[in-house]
């Protein structure tokens, strides 16, 4: 017997009884309007799905970016020379990002970063560090996700993804790092100097005298830039190869992630904004659990939570744990950085820019 038509119309047209989850309605850009970039970026926010985390992450981004200009508190000692001892701005803004982010060009937009002194802090890996130095000596190439690995190989070229890197580029910095290295030695047995990885960084950065180079505007502006796992690349191979041709040179950690840390803790405010996951990801949430969370946080990546993962946790996890405050309004874009990064940055910090020699 057929059911009554009634209780298919009670479940179809079920009366909607708390409104109080409707907030901001659905819309799309119009482009009857013409193209306007700025329009159709600020549409985002009510577009839906991860245009609207976009929107809210250009958002997150521009608070951090106001507080940071807000005056520093009287009571709050200030060195602009030296992030070490002091604080700089109402908000120490932490960058970080895995090695591929410098090998594809958002390289570029992090340079425009750290040479307009945007950010406070960088905490990368060892790819985000030489791939930055190689690029100065060499060109990385465009190429094709599908590129046969063997044929590369015979051919003496490297893919990262549809990147092609032509391993002349390593000797090239092979030829260029293993007399600095030597140097660095030489120093900490004359001088008794302690090298860390954001020392030899610095270092780099102020030998490279290129003005395409991330760490170049680093070390000239003093941001300081952590890399945990500085042996994890090409890197880790010179200073292996030199530990044959000269050995001795040692790296402390330990003094780097005390810096880092500290950073955070004397931080009047912190803002947090993570491209890709993993090491990066961990050491600047855990440097901003030393001072019970970070008041501004974005993350952008593409791994999801199932698997447990750091990389894919998203900011509640991060919560739980302490790293961001509770109070926080932290986002999570799930999009590959290529697209979304150079954007976001459109919309937050190259806004009314004035453009000069640095």
């Amino acid at each position: 017997m057929a059911a009554p038509i009634h209780i298919a119309e009670e479940a179809v047209l079920q009366k909607t009884k708390d409104s109080s989850f409707l907030k901001e309605e659905v819309q799309g850009y119009d482009w009857n309007q013409g193209l306007n970039y700025d329009k159709l970026l600020n549409s985002y926010l009510y577009t839906g799905f991860q245009a609207t985390n976009f929107g809210l992450a250009v958002n997150e981004i521009n608070k951090m970016i106001e507080c940071r200009k807000a005056p520093i508190p009287e009571d709050r000692f200030v060195d602009s020379e030296d992030p070490f001892i002091g604080v700089r701005h109402n908000c120490t803004i932490f960058l970080g990002y895995t090695s591929n982010i410098v090998s594809s060009g958002v390289r570029e937009t992090i340079r425009f970063l750290v040479q307009n002194k945007m950010i406070d802090c960088i905490v990368t890996t060892a790819g985000g560090v030489e791939e930055d130095f190689i690029k100065c000596m060499a060109p990385t190439f465009l190429g094709e996700f599908s590129l046969d690995g063997v044929n590369l190989r015979n051919n003496g070229i490297n893919r990262i993804g549809n990147l092609l890197v032509p391993n002349d580029n390593y000797c090239h910095f092979e030829n260029w790092i293993m007399p600095l290295l030597d140097e660095m030695l030489l120093e900490q047995k004359n001088d008794g100097t302690l090298w860390t990885p954001s020392k030899v960084i610095n270092r780099l950065g102020e030998k490279i005298n290129h003005e395409e180079s991330i760490y170049y505007w680093a070390a000239k502006h003093k941001i300081p830039v952590f890399c945990p796992a500085l042996t994890d690349g090409s890197i880790g191979d010179m200073m292996f190869m030199h530990s044959f041709r000269n050995p001795g040179l040692v790296l402390d950690i330990i003094s780097d992630l005390r810096q880092l840390n500290l950073m955070a803790m004397k931080a009047i405010n912190t803002g947090v904004i993570i491209i890709g996951g993993g090491l990066v990801k961990h050491h600047i949430c855990n440097a901003n659990l030393m001072r019970n969370g970070a008041d501004y946080c974005v993350y952008l990546n593409t791994s999801s939570e199932f698997d447990g993962s750091d990389s894919g946790a998203r900011p509640d996890e991060a919560k739980s744990w302490g790293k961001i405050k509770k109070e926080a309004t932290p986002v999570k874009i799930y999009a590959e950085a290529t697209l979304i990064f150079p954007l976001l940055v459109a919309q937050t910090f190259a806004k009314g820019v004035e453009l000069k020699e640095k």
